[in-house]
């Protein structure tokens, strides 16, 4: 579109409400009933458009108008961007509703088993059209969309402390255990220490994500440096290398008890010695730039009052 094009499409923007409700009609009149403007106002721009354009967008047709070629594809065009408009207009109010607004959520893979479902849960029971955008990944991804504007929240572990464009609070608590394959000489333990695992191959998850950052946070603190033989992007991959045999693994709990087999998988859970947690976080940005449905879902999952879902107890730290 050259700048003449873009010159009578801005000229035309402003009437497009009223090309398409005398194409809908087919009189001024009604038209401008439609519109709660006055007839003459109505006549006045039909005229101004067709000098505009340079050819009659409308032609009298017993006691009414008709429109001529250039006036029925302007109108048509109108007509298909007030549609579009609207739908918009409706998508921000929406957006901005925090009964039925869209809240564009993001977490660790890790959470989406019964940490988001427990709170979006929760949260529907007084918020039953509030609608849901669920993005997953790494915490650096995570926190880097959050950045960018593209998710209102996010659910990470650690959380961004040292981040001044970001606000997190401490959300819930997550017990981790060192998981095994049963045939493994730790596997009958009650507890392990983090410096028993020097020397073992471990399967952990790629650099960037937080399990990742914190396991060897953990090795670092025992004294020794973890030996890697397999990067994952996904826990249940690495659940699965460690029951073929191929490593020992950091992971969060997933049953209960002080010692167990995760049914189905071939995995045996045993607790650190002393117990590690990660505790969940949740980021928004700084300076309350939250929408109300967002912001209503934040005050919930920071209310101390919801439902965490098995595997989670509410922050200590």
């Amino acid at each position: 579109m050259d700048e003449s094009d873009e010159q009578l499409a801005a000229h035309l923007a402003p009437a497009l409400a009223l090309l398409a409700a005398v194409g809908e009609t087919g009189h001024v009149t009604r038209a401008a009933e439609l519109l709660g403007i006055p007839q003459p106002t109505a006549s006045r721009r039909l005229a101004a458009l067709s000098d505009l354009v340079g050819a009659p967008l409308v032609l009298p047709s017993g006691r009414g108008i008709r429109l001529t070629r250039a006036g029925r594809t302007l109108a048509d065009a109108s007509a298909r961007a007030l549609s579009t408009v609207t739908g918009a207009a409706r998508e921000v109010r929406e957006e901005i509703d925090p009964d039925s607004g869209r809240i564009v959520l993001g977490f660790l893979h890790l959470l989406g088993r019964t940490l988001v479902p427990s709170l979006i849960r929760g949260f529907r029971e007084h918020h039953p059209r509030a609608r849901f955008s669920l993005a997953q990944g790494s915490r650096q991804d995570m926190l880097r969309a959050l950045r960018e504007g593209e998710i209102d929240l996010v659910f990470v572990a650690p959380m961004p402390l040292d981040d001044p464009d970001l606000t997190s609070r401490p959300l819930a608590d997550q017990e981790l255990v060192l998981s095994v394959p049963p045939s493994h000489r730790l596997a009958r333990r009650e507890r392990v220490r983090a410096a028993e695992l020097a020397g073992e191959e471990q399967v952990a998850l790629e650099h960037g994500y937080g399990l990742r950052q914190i396991t060897d946070d953990m090795c670092a603190a025992a004294g020794f440096e973890p030996r890697i033989a397999f990067e994952c992007q996904e826990s249940e991959t690495i659940r699965g290398l460690v029951a073929a045999g191929l490593g020992v693994a950091v992971l969060p709990r997933s049953q209960p008890g002080p010692r167990s087999v995760t049914p189905g998988s071939g995995v045996v859970e045993i607790p650190l010695s002393p117990p590690a947690f990660r505790t969940i976080g949740v980021s928004w940005p700084a300076g309350e730039r939250l929408t109300p449905a967002a912001r209503a879902f934040r005050d919930h999952v920071c209310s101390g009052a919801m439902d965490l879902g098995p595997g989670f107890r509410p922050a200590r730290s």
